[in-house]
């Protein structure tokens, strides 16, 4: 069984439609990426997924007991307020030294637990965030546009980083971006959404679909071949940062 499904979806604000006749499944272990371009019920259909937001008709069925991790598109936390990022992990439920440690280990940031939040780098600031996603385990890991505010490099380690959490926990992926140029390469599977499914499948027969190079154009073909990597050989992911960073 998948562990999620999502049948015929629809969702709107009056008479305004986000989502439309949308459909898919997530299976055990896969990235799926949906991208789109603005105001195409991305954000949206995330939170339905979640539950967050019940559509107005339409189904989401879950794997009963499903677990999900789910990493915001941004947290604001007041720069003023003193507290370590162990405390964040505590909150609101303590989860103890060893669980908060082991959950920044796997997010890449192994030795931040006793730094303030406010004095974090953006991008340890996001590992934390995935940390905190983690801490229960997840079969699925959820995350809406997570390294808005990055730049280039920082955005690919950061999807190196999230399928190697993939390869630690076992965990599916579902996550929303619109960095074509790294998201299309870390990704089993990638969703092209304008309010409904306009194509999928893997990477290469997404980025040579007729209404992805209507929304997107053409521009992103050489990054997307200087990003690939292979999930399941171990390809040195270091190597074609350094490619792509030149």
């Amino acid at each position: 069984m998948s562990l999620i499904e999502a049948h015929h979806l629809e969702f709107g604000h009056g008479s305004q439609r986000v989502l439309q006749g949308v459909s898919l499944a997530l299976e055990p272990g896969e990235i799926v990426t949906i991208v789109g371009p603005n105001g195409s019920g991305k954000s949206t259909l995330l939170r339905v997924l979640i539950g967050a937001l019940k559509p107005q008709k339409g189904s989401v069925t879950r794997q009963e007991g499903l677990r999900i991790g789910y990493v915001p598109q941004k947290l604001h936390i007041d720069p003023t307020l003193p507290i370590t990022v162990e405390r964040f992990l505590n909150l609101p439920v303590a989860v103890g030294k060893n669980a908060a440690l082991d959950a920044l280990k796997t997010a890449g940031v192994a030795g931040v637990s006793s730094q303030q939040m406010s004095q974090l780098s953006g991008g340890q600031f996001q590992r934390v965030l995935l940390a905190r996603a983690i801490l229960g385990k997840p079969q699925v890991l959820m995350l809406d546009e997570p390294t808005q505010g990055l730049d280039q490099p920082g955005s690919a380690a950061f999807y190196r980083q999230i399928d190697a959490v993939r390869r630690d926990l076992g965990c599916a992926v579902l996550m929303v971006s619109h960095e074509l140029h790294v998201v299309m390469s870390a990704s089993d599977r990638v969703i092209c959404l304008n309010g409904h499914i306009c194509c999928e499948g893997t990477p290469e027969v997404v980025s040579a679909a007729p209404a992805y190079r209507e929304l997107f154009g053409t521009g992103t073909g050489g990054a997307l071949a200087l990003y690939r990597h292979d999930h399941d050989h171990g390809h040195d992911h270091d190597h074609h940062h350094n490619e792509a960073a030149e």
